[in-house]
């Protein structure tokens, strides 16, 4: 398996990086651009706080984890002054977008713009330690976790008290946006912040007679026959599996870590597309018919994070059945997302495996998954870090 981790750092370094690097800058209002074509034209100049904050994180990660690149330091300053500047309303929520030039566009509704600012600022912090980041990173951690319970508020469509579901996407962010926070919220408070989270994760949403987790359950964990409530997220499963997993690590809990491989991999198996190959975006728990009329389609983000949580199982837990997964959806990922002709890879495929839009980054898409991904499993499987970086530049 070692193999593959020069492949992916040099995927990282040499395709990816240089592309949000070369065209997604803006130097006229700050920020950066995210809608990219396949060559890296904008075509679109709204600015998404979540993936300003993707960015962000991003580059800070690398100028810590890989080399310290001034040019990363200042993509990290640069985006992250933006968002400073104009990212959130009075009361520090983060608002959905803005325009090119930093006007809200869009209501904070939204409280993973928060997840991401929190992860934005937490890693810029680590490599420039101001105060200001911190408490940047701190104040709006503490406003996610007093949100929670309704993080939508005023802009929640629901009726109140008729069918009030717990949905999974926010635990699942929290067990990884602990740890990002952990040198400034200290080793205690996250100690203390991890049971919960693993509980919510793998008690309230997994369902132990399936054997796998579900996208909306009541708040006892109990399940919802109705469209969100037999909804499956395959990805977000898989992808909350890695973040488990590392908990699991660092609480030196063996039983935790083969339970979340275990869910892994069973996901993986009831998501992946037996005839064409891929893993589905949406699922129906009883196969009914499906509320997502874009269910079948093939997403960058949910292969990625399957990689990584494939790379980790295996070097975790030795397990034979990650090593071949990992190899399958390895050959079926750089065969259908990663374009040949320029750099980048295609975030949306049809079913078949085609690429439904060209873009490069969009509102949804954008400097996070791939990178992050690449990353991942590069030092995930050069653990013993006998891979150099100067030996993988220059593949």
């Amino acid at each position: 398996m070692k193999q593959y981790a020069d492949i992916y750092f040099n995927e990282l370094l040499n395709s990816i990086i240089p592309f949000w690097e070369k065209h997604s800058r803006d130097d006229e209002h700050g920020g950066f651009y995210t809608c990219l074509d396949e060559k890296g034209n904008v075509f679109d100049t709204d600015k998404f706080m979540w993936l300003q904050g993707r960015q962000v994180w991003c580059f800070s990660m690398l100028y810590d984890k890989v080399e310290k690149r001034q040019e990363w330091l200042d993509m990290a300053h640069h985006g992250a002054a933006f968002m400073q500047k104009y990212g959130m309303d009075k009361d520090g929520n983060w608002y959905f977008s803005l325009t090119k030039e930093g006007k809200p566009l869009v209501q904070p509704y939204n409280i993973f713009s928060d997840c991401f600012a929190t992860m934005a600022f937490a890693a810029l912090h680590k490599i420039d330690p101001k105060e200001e980041y911190a408490t940047i990173a701190r104040n709006t951690f503490e406003n996610i976790i007093k949100r929670s319970s309704n993080w939508k508020g005023i802009y929640n469509k629901n009726y109140p008290g008729t069918r009030v579901l717990k949905n999974f996407s926010l635990p699942m962010i929290l067990c990884n946006l602990s740890l990002e926070m952990e040198h400034i919220l200290g080793s205690a408070r996250v100690d203390e912040f991890i049971p919960q989270v693993i509980h919510e994760v793998m008690d309230v949403f997994y369902q132990p007679d399936k054997g796998l987790i579900l996208e909306n359950v009541y708040a006892d964990g109990s399940f919802c026959d109705s469209f969100e409530g037999r909804t499956m997220n395959p990805g977000h499963v898989i992808e909350a599996m890695w973040f488990i997993m590392d908990l699991g690590k660092r609480l030196n809990d063996e039983a935790l870590i083969k339970k979340a491989c275990d869910i892994m991999l069973n996901t993986l198996e009831y998501g992946w597309d037996k005839k064409h190959g891929g893993i589905f975006y949406f699922l129906d728990i009883k196969n009914a018919p499906m509320q997502q009329l874009e269910w079948d389609q093939k997403l960058w983000w949910v292969h990625a994070e399957a990689l990584v949580a494939l790379a980790k199982g295996y070097t975790y837990t030795g397990s034979e059945q990650c090593k071949v997964w990992f190899e399958k959806l390895h050959d079926y990922t750089w065969k259908h997302f990663r374009d040949p002709e320029y750099t980048e890879w295609f975030g949306y495929l049809n079913r078949q495996g085609e690429p439904l839009l060209r873009l490069k980054g969009g509102k949804w898409k954008g400097c996070f998954h791939i990178p992050r991904s690449l990353y991942q499993v590069y030092d995930t499987l050069s653990a013993t870090k006998a891979v150099r970086h100067e030996d993988a530049l220059s593949i």
